[in-house]
């Protein structure tokens, strides 16, 4: 066990990062399980993802500006894609959701093929490595999760599908640039799937246990020397688990 690997430098960032995609992920996974389309997020974050890639592999930098508009592009086209099979064939979307993210992860295989740091690139996509986020990366975030979050809470985004794919894809490709695939499906899913039974005060709650698991996820991965992503991931699953547990217990305490 290493208590020295408790830096607040290095640990503050990532879980200010985690705090950042929570913010807007919970309520964007909620929606992900009433609709139905719980592999939407692998298959935009998997998009986005391919935009990155393919900045990469014409030799943009990795903060650059063309590299953000690469990746914002290719999610939106993807979000709006997914938008007209929903309009189109709803009754095939989830088979057509994952077959978008097969054809992205692919292309991307494809467009690093004899890229010397192919397995780099591909391990930070799907992983990330949010243990090295910096604040300067987190402004711009904050930023446009500031003007996510309004749309979504006051003008009721969920209601509106092609509003809804649009804030989905905006959300997810930043997301996803911080924290990695992996990380995006869980935050999104995870805290979600905790309450899907429960619909008073579900949010706080799913918020609560994604907080709880992104704290004990980095704690954990820092004292044990761990990759953090893989043990975020299995600390939301935990709490989830345990919160849904005792939601189970509390009617049956009450009616006693």
């Amino acid at each position: 066990m290493n208590s020295g690997a408790l830096d607040p430098v290095i640990l503050g960032p990532a879980l200010l990062a985690g705090l950042l995609v929570l913010s807007t992920h919970v309520p964007l996974g909620r929606q992900v399980l009433q609709r139905g389309i719980i592999f939407i997020d692998l298959a935009v974050a998997q998009i986005a993802g391919l935009g990155v890639l393919a900045a990469h592999a014409l030799g943009w930098e990795s903060e650059g500006l063309a590299l953000q508009a690469t990746a914002f592009s290719a999610a939106l086209l993807g979000a709006l894609a997914l938008y007209l099979c929903e309009k189109r064939w709803p009754e095939s979307l989830e088979a057509l959701i994952g077959t978008a993210f097969v054809l992205a992860a692919s292309a991307g295989i494809l467009l690093l093929a004899g890229n010397p740091h192919a397995g780099e690139h591909l391990r930070e996509l799907l992983v990330g490595q949010i243990l090295w986020v910096e604040m300067s990366q987190l402004s711009p975030v904050a930023l446009l999760y500031a003007l996510i979050l309004p749309v979504w809470f006051v003008f009721r985004g969920a209601r509106h599908p092609l509003l809804f794919y649009t804030l989905f894809a905006l959300a997810v490709t930043a997301s996803v640039q911080l924290v990695g695939v992996y990380l995006v499906f869980a935050s999104l899913i995870i805290p979600a799937l905790a309450l899907r039974r429960r619909p008073r005060g579900s949010l706080l709650i799913a918020y609560a246990v994604g907080v709880c698991g992104y704290a004990a996820g980095l704690l954990a991965a820092a004292l044990l020397d761990l990759p953090a992503g893989a043990m975020i991931v299995w600390m939301l699953a935990a709490f989830a688990l345990l919160t849904s547990l005792l939601m189970k217990r509390a009617p049956a305490a009450g009616s006693a």
